[in-house]
């Protein structure tokens, strides 16, 4: 009994042992709007292989200089499509690995119940005292916020009320905790299986902004690293595509 009890204990040792020896990690730059998605789709992952995604998350432009910096990141999900082709063109990127994960949808948001109505009539009143716009040089969302205001031909009346956020993360708590009655948000940060998750909001109609096409790449520092391209594949996949969707994005 001892004698066989101690071969299934060294057996489960061995099986252990060669998962961990196996098991691996990609360093991922994750687009702040992507943060809830990306943590999702990366349960899973480590899940189905085994393996792990270390994500940090921050802004597209500030990414683009830590890259360029020597930053250890193996993949980059931007929030953009032209950051990840600009590094494709200066040399930094694995050939043939970069494409559109998903296309972001922009939100009008306040924390508050009832306050932005659904067709943004409310920044046309203009009756707030501040409004939340990410940085758009550093965040694509911000910049299609800009946008939306330049279409609209709000931007002179409603500039002097904005506050800029480093990212969209810090925009959306701007908004969260009353510091601005409003702002343009991802709609990923606000929304979940088919409905906006708090407060109120208008989704902003795709031709007041360029399309925010999303792209993925794998950096040169990930080129020898087959989890970098297993994470990559995982991300075309139907369980990553579904979660996406889940957030309101396009894939």
């Amino acid at each position: 009994m001892k004698t066989r009890f101690l071969r299934a204990l060294i057996s489960v040792a061995i099986g252990f042992a060669a998962t961990s020896a196996f098991a691996g990690e990609v360093q991922v730059a994750v687009a702040a709007n992507f943060t809830a998605p990306v943590q999702a789709i990366a349960a899973d992952f480590e899940k189905d292989t085994g393996n792990k995604v270390l994500a940090s998350f921050g802004a597209t432009g500030q990414f683009y200089a830590q890259i360029k910096n020597g930053a250890p990141f193996e993949v980059f999900l931007a929030a953009d499509d032209t950051t990840p082709a600009k590094l494709e063109k200066e040399g930094m990127t694995v050939a043939g690995s970069r494409f559109t994960y998903a296309t972001g949808a922009l939100a009008l948001w306040s924390a508050k119940d009832g306050y932005v109505d659904d067709k943004g009539e409310v920044l046309k009143k203009n009756q707030f005292t501040h409004i939340a716009i990410a940085n758009p040089k550093a965040a694509p969302y911000g910049l299609a916020g800009y946008q939306t205001l330049d279409k609209l031909g709000l931007t002179d009346a409603i500039k002097p009320k904005v506050v800029e956020g480093q990212n969209i993360s810090q925009t959306q708590q701007f908004v969260a905790t009353g510091n601005a009655e409003l702002g343009f948000v991802a709609l990923s940060q606000i929304y979940k299986n088919g409905k906006i998750t708090s407060g109120s909001a208008w989704l902003v109609p795709a031709d007041l902004h360029d399309p925010i096409k999303q792209d993925v790449v794998i950096l040169n520092k990930g080129k020898d690293n087959p989890v970098a391209k297993q994470f990559e594949d995982y991300l075309k996949g139907p369980k990553a595509a579904e979660i996406i969707k889940s957030f309101g994005y396009q894939l």
